[in-house]
C-alpha cells in the first residue's frame, strides 16, 4: 500500500466491523492532524463529530488559531477534494456557485452556452470570513449546505457526496462584516469556538513553525469509507428517553410560559426542531467516536454548546450584561432533569 492510498477500506463489513473502522479512522486521523495542530483537541473532535454526522460546521477565534490549516489538513487526511473560497465585499453568488459560459464546441465549432462550476463543487469547502460577504452572496450557500445541490439559471446541479461546508468568521472585526442570517445559522451542526491555547501548547507551536517544514500529511480514509461511515451513525439506535431529554432542553430554551425565569429574562427566541435533531445525529457520532454502540444522555450534554451556540437569540438585556450563550446552556444543563431510568 503506497503513501498516498488511504488504509481504511469498508469492502464487505458488516456494521459491528464498520463501526471498529470508524473508531480506527478516528485514530489516524488525528495522529495525522497532530503533525500540523498542536492541543485544539476538543474543536478537533467537533470538527471529526461533524463529519460523520454529515453537517456543516462555523469555526468562530480570532486570527492565528489555525482555523484554516485544520480544515485543509482535515481534507488532506480524508482524501478529499478541497476548495476555499475567500469571502470579500465584492465576492458575487455566481463566484461562488459558478455560471454558464458562451464556449466554444470543438465538435462542431459552433458557440454554446455551457456551465463553468464554481469552488463550490468539491467534497469540503471552506468558507474563510464568511462575515466579510453580503447576505447575497450568503445565501448562495444556504441551498448548497441543505439540499446538497445548486441552481443557476433555474437548472439544478447536484454536488457530489461526501459535502461538507466548514466556514470561518472572526470575532472581532466588526467594521465592514455582514452577520450571518439565522436561517443561515441554523444550517450549521456546530458552531465551533476557538479559544487561545495553554501556554505549553503555544510554545509547541512557535518552536515546531519556526524550524523545518512539518512532515506531510497522508490520506487514512477514502470517500466510500466516509459515506459507508454516514450511513452507519444514521443506523446507530438511540433509547426513547434520551431523545426526549434532547427534545426538552430544546424546548427550555424557548421563552415562553412554563420556561426558567433566565431564559425569559435573555432570550428573545430559542432553538428549533432542527436543534434538536443535532443532538441526536451528532450524539451518535460521538458515540461510535469513542467505541460505543448507544447514544448517552453525556452525548447530548456535551454537545449541547455547539448546538445551541449559534441558535439561541440573546435580546439586549443579555448583551448588555454580556451574557453568553454558552454560559445560559450551562445553565439550562444544570436545571435540567436526568431521568433515572435512562443510561
Amino acid at each position: 500500500m503506497t503513501q498516498n492510498t488511504p488504509s481504511i477500506m469498508i469492502d464487505g463489513l458488516d456494521d459491528a466491523q464498520l463501526a471498529e473502522a470508524l473508531h480506527q479512522a478516528t485514530g489516524q486521523i488525528r495522529t495525522e492532524l497532530r503533525k500540523v495542530i498542536v492541543g485544539q483537541e476538543d474543536v478537533i473532535e467537533q470538527a471529526l463529530v461533524a463529519l460523520f454526522a454529515g453537517g456543516n460546521c462555523l469555526l468562530v477565534g480570532v486570527p492565528g488559531l489555525a482555523k484554516t490549516l485544520l480544515i485543509h489538513s482535515l481534507a488532506q487526511a480524508l482524501d478529499l477534494r478541497f476548495s476555499r473560497i475567500q469571502f470579500t465585499p465584492d465576492l458575487m453568488p455566481s463566484d461562488v456557485t459558478g455560471t454558464d459560459m458562451i464556449m466554444d464546441d470543438p465538435e462542431t465549432g459552433r458557440r454554446k452556452l455551457s456551465f463553468l462550476p464554481g469552488p463550490i463543487f468539491a467534497n469540503i469547502v471552506l468558507a474563510d470570513e464568511i462575515n466579510r460577504t453580503p447576505p447575497k452572496t450568503q445565501a448562495a450557500l444556504l441551498e448548497a449546505m441543505q439540499e446538497r445541490r445548486v441552481t443557476v439559471q433555474g437548472k439544478t446541479y447536484p454536488l457530489e457526496p461526501p459535502f461538507f461546508v466548514f466556514a470561518t468568521q472572526n470575532p472581532i472585526e466588526l467594521e465592514g462584516t455582514y452577520p450571518l442570517p439565522e436561517a443561515q445559522l441554523d444550517r450549521f451542526l456546530f458552531e465551533v469556538l476557538l479559544e487561545y491555547s495553554p501556554e505549553e501548547d503555544e510554545v509547541a507551536v512557535v518552536k515546531a513553525t519556526t524550524t523545518v517544514a512539518p512532515e506531510s500529511i497522508r490520506p487514512v480514509v477514502s470517500r466510500e469509507a466516509i459515506i459507508a461511515f454516514q450511513q452507519l451513525v444514521r443506523r446507530v439506535p438511540v433509547s426513547d428517553v434520551v431523545v426526549r431529554y434532547a427534545v426538552q432542553l430544546v424546548r427550555m430554551t424557548r421563552p415562553m410560559v412554563g420556561s426558567p425565569d433566565f431564559v425569559r429574562q435573555w432570550l428573545a427566541y430559542g432553538a428549533s426542531v432542527r436543534a434538536a435533531q443535532a443532538l441526536i445525529l451528532a450524539g451518535k457520532a460521538r458515540a461510535l467516536i469513542q467505541g460505543r454502540a448507544h447514544v448517552s444522555f453525556e452525548d447530548v450534554r456535551a454537545l449541547a454548546r455547539p448546538v445551541f451556540r449559534h441558535r439561541l437569540l440573546r435580546n439586549f438585556q443579555a448583551q448588555s450584561e454580556k451574557v453568553t450563550t454558552d454560559q445560559l446552556v450551562d445553565r439550562l444543563l444544570e436545571i435540567a432533569p436526568i431521568p433515572r431510568s435512562g443510561l
